[in-house]
């Protein structure tokens, strides 16, 4: 028994004696590990407690004022740097490091870090800017290179685009300030569409002109203001070729397409109505040759008997 406690007792020194061990000296005051324990544990719990209050506190600012979704984020992010700000700050005394010390620090540590991670406070900085200046909102629609999609977060580091197959793509914000970027929605939500139609030679043009606005503003999707019209283009290889200009609101990337496929479906529907030919591509061939081409006609029934043989 004696030994078992003199065993519990040797552990336990041991434990106090790494507990309050001594890892380097700020000030000439010493860091002790349990200081450095208890400062790491307090600014995990610091930046739990600054998401979590960060985002009750925006919410009942946006309940009261009625902000914006874009001001809303912006608030959620300067209230959470600042309630992380001042976590770090209680924390630097309970660690034993004066705060002049750590300026000094920190100031040695961000030349250092600068070189290593000028992409990472690049585009940082970046997402600031966005956020006032606001080229792209979330909720935009914007194109990027062949992407096409609508803006659903502005992080940190990255806008994240969610195209309209469902997937999405992360997007760093500087690329948005460096590179051109097309944004369909950032004065408003109409956007205009135009769609070209080739009739056959012969048909009658102003009825077709009549039509082809008709069937636009028959589309409940398609502004009234400023109206559809449609411009005579061209006399074409093989067809009298239309063009219909349209204005329709859209919320998704796919909303325009839907609108120009309801559209061309009452566009078929209507001109066959009225005995008006879409075009197709037509050719003439020519076979030169020396001899005279033999032409026989054959009757399906003979055909049929010879086929039996």
């Amino acid at each position: 028994m004696d030994q078992l406690h003199n065993i519990f007792e040797k552990v336990l020194s041991l434990v106090v004696t790494v507990w309050s061990l001594e890892l380097f000296k700020s000030g000439g005051n010493p860091i002790l590990l349990n200081q450095v324990i208890i400062a790491t544990i307090h600014l995990v719990v610091g930046f739990i407690i600054s998401k979590k209050l960060s985002i009750i506190l925006s919410q009942k600012i946006i309940q009261r004022s009625q902000i914006d979704e874009v001001k809303a984020h912006m608030l959620r992010r300067i209230i959470y740097f600042v309630l992380l700000t001042v976590f770090v700050l209680i924390a630097l005394p309970i660690a034993g490091i004066p705060i002049a010390a750590f300026a000094i620090l920190g100031s040695a540590v961000a030349i250092g870090v600068g070189f290593g991670a000028q992409n990472l406070f690049n585009n940082l900085i970046s997402s600031f800017i966005l956020m006032v200046e606001k080229p792209i909102r979330i909720g935009d629609i914007v194109v990027l290179g062949d992407t096409v999609g609508r803006i659903s977060d502005i992080g940190n580091r990255c806008v994240s685009v969610r195209r309209g197959d469902g997937i999405d793509v992360l997007v760093p914000n500087s690329h948005f300030l460096e590179k051109e970027v097309i944004n369909w929605t950032l004065s408003d939500q109409n956007l205009r569409g135009e769609l070209k139609i080739g009739v056959a030679y012969g048909s009658p043009v102003e009825k077709v002109k009549e039509l082809l606005e008709k069937v636009a503003l028959e589309h409940e999707r398609v502004l009234k203001q400023p109206p559809p019209f449609v411009l005579f283009e061209d006399f074409g290889d093989n067809s009298l070729m239309f063009t219909l200009f349209f204005w329709a609101r859209i919320t998704l990337p796919l909303d325009l397409r839907r609108v120009s496929s309801a559209l061309r479906f009452h566009i078929d529907a209507l001109l066959r109505e009225h005995d008006i030919v879409i075009a197709f591509p037509q050719r003439d061939v020519h076979l030169n040759s020396l001899q005279p081409i033999e032409v026989r006609m054959i009757k399906k029934e003979q055909k049929l008997d010879n086929s039996a043989h």
